[in-house]
Order: structure tokens, then C-alpha cells, then sequence
């Protein structure tokens, strides 16, 4: 079975993952390799971002890896928070925040359209790959749901009438942008 490193330790990310892959492939997270870096993300881009991550266990750790960088961009704010979502309320990654914030900068928005953008670096040997996933939706006017995490409570996915944390995981994985990034991997892997 093949082996491979995810560069997080999102028990989410992480879940997802091993759900979509079931068996088909061994993924070891930051923690099962002993990393505890804090691993830089620096560039003002998802891509740079997932490759920068990638890169920095590739060549500390030795292990074919990937990463990925995950940014929600709003219309009506000119594509913000973007590659800042983790961090949009401030550093302390506080989703809690990160939701009421944007809410707020929302409020007076008529445009409510808004897109998940998942892109996942691959490093396998001397390859670099770069996989994308989207998904396109609304931001709703407040919060609804108690699955899911960061802003899946107000986003809900074009086709739907229910948010990203108001769906079971197999309904949610099968139509995200992170879904469809996974899928585009695994297809790769000919899993």
C-alpha cells in the first residue's frame, strides 16, 4: 500500500481524507511523523501556500507529501478573506470569529454569491502537481448546522437549500471543493 504525508493535523481535513481513500492508501499526518514545525504559510496565493507547505516537509522530513490551502472567496468583497480565511478575524485561527466577522462585513451586501477553493500541491519524487477543487454558493445571514467547520455553518452550495454544517459528511464530501481536489488526487493515484 502506498504511503504518503498530508502536511496538516485537521482531524477534519484528515477524516475526509482517509474516508475518501478507505484502505486504498496510507496517509500519515504531521503528528505520525513527529513533525511539530510550524510551518510557514506566507504567500498571498492558495497555490503558494499548499506548495510552500509541501515543500517544507519534502525537503525536512524526506516523505513524498502534499498540502493544500483552502480560501473562501465572497463577491461582494472583492474575493476576500481568500488566502486569509484561516486568519480573516485575526491569528488565533477562531472560526467562531472568522464567521461573525465576515457576517458583519455582509450585512449590507445585496451580492451574498461566494466560492470554496480548495488547492491541494502534490510532491511525489521530482513531481509537482497542483489539483484544484471549487464549489460555488451563498453566504446566508446567519449560522445553521453543528457539523462541518470554519464557515461551513453560512455557506450554502448552489443546488441546495441547506449550509455545509446542516449535511451529513458523505453528502458534504461528495459535492466540496476539498471533495473534489481529493478526487482529482485520487484519480491520479488510480485509486
Amino acid at each position: 500500500m502506498k504511503t504518503i504525508v498530508f502536511a496538516t493535523n485537521n482531524r477534519h481535513k484528515l477524516e475526509e481524507l482517509r474516508n475518501l481513500t478507505s484502505g486504498k492508501i496510507e496517509i500519515l499526518s504531521l503528528s505520525d511523523i513527529s513533525c511539530h514545525d510550524d510551518i510557514p504559510e506566507t504567500s498571498d496565493t492558495l497555490e503558494g501556500n499548499a506548495l510552500q507547505k509541501a515543500e517544507w516537509i519534502k525537503e525536512r522530513y524526506g516523505y513524498d507529501c502534499f498540502a493544500d490551502d483552502t480560501g473562501l472567496e465572497v463577491a461582494a468583497l472583492d474575493g476576500a478573506p481568500g488566502v486569509y480565511s484561516a486568519r480573516y478575524a485575526g491569528e488565533g485561527h477562531d472560526s467562531e470569529a472568522n464567521m461573525r466577522l465576515l457576517l458583519h462585513n455582509m450585512e449590507d451586501k445585496a451580492d451574498r454569491s461566494a466560492r470554496f477553493r480548495t488547492v491541494i500541491a502534490l510532491i511525489e519524487g521530482d513531481v509537482k502537481k497542483l489539483f484544484e477543487g471549487t464549489v460555488s454558493g451563498v453566504i446566508c445571514r446567519e449560522p445553521s448546522g453543528k457539523n462541518g467547520f470554519g464557515y461551513d455553518p453560512v455557506f450554502c452550495p448552489d443546488g441546495y437549500d441547506k449550509t455545509f454544517a446542516q449535511m451529513d459528511s458523505d453528502l458534504k464530501n461528495s459535492i466540496s471543493h476539498r471533495g473534489r481536489a481529493f478526487k482529482k488526487l485520487i484519480d491520479y493515484f488510480n485509486l
